[in-house]
């Protein structure tokens, strides 16, 4: 009897659970999928930039123009008075060169003269030969303020000559020292 009454329990229980598994009780119904949400249209597409228009490379500074004249050409021995040729290099060499600039920031006028006298004698004969230049292209339509003269005296020799020749041979040895140059810095046209 005790095989009946646990086959008995056994079916009781299996007819339980059946009947809960089947209550009308339904279970909540999965939420339904949400609808898809379109993709967002493409963002309309950016006009291409236009291409980078090449810029010619600043050009570098110019260095100033430096010209050298040796004052043999422009002055005699022991003279600050420029000769008529020396107006005539001074055009082609430096008044030729300032009408390529269009602005001018600075002239420098920087006179020399050899070892031959006084140091106090040189010197002024290099301030006097550097303002004979600076009023000769005064005279010739450069701005004055632009224009700066320097004397050297016999600081800067670019020569050297020994003593044991004649003294004619000696000033014409040492004729490179007696010069003047003359620096212009500006830009082109």
């Amino acid at each position: 009897m005790k095989t009946k009454t646990l086959l008995a329990a056994a079916s009781v229980a299996a007819a339980f659970s059946i009947l809960v598994g089947c209550a009308t009780q339904e279970a909540p119904a999965p939420a339904p999928a949400p609808a898809p949400t379109p993709a967002p249209a493409p963002a309309p597409a950016a006009a291409p930039a236009p291409a980078p228009v090449a810029k010619p490379a600043p050009e570098a500074p110019k260095k100033p123009a430096i010209v050298n004249i040796a004052s043999t050409e422009l002055f005699e021995f022991n003279k600050s008075t420029l000769t008529a040729d020396a107006r005539g290099l001074l055009d082609r060499e430096v008044v030729a060169k300032l009408k390529d600039l269009g602005t001018i920031r600075y002239i420098n006028v920087n006179g020399h003269a050899d070892r031959l006298g006084t140091p106090q004698y040189n010197q002024k004969l290099s301030e006097k030969r550097a303002d004979a230049v600076r009023a000769y292209l005064v005279s010739k339509g450069v701005d004055a303020k632009s224009v700066e003269t320097f004397g050297f005296g016999k600081t800067l020799p670019v020569k050297s000559c020994p003593d044991q020749k004649s003294r004619k041979d000696l000033i014409e040895c040492l004729a490179p020292n007696r010069r003047v140059v003359v620096e212009i810095q500006g830009t082109p046209r």
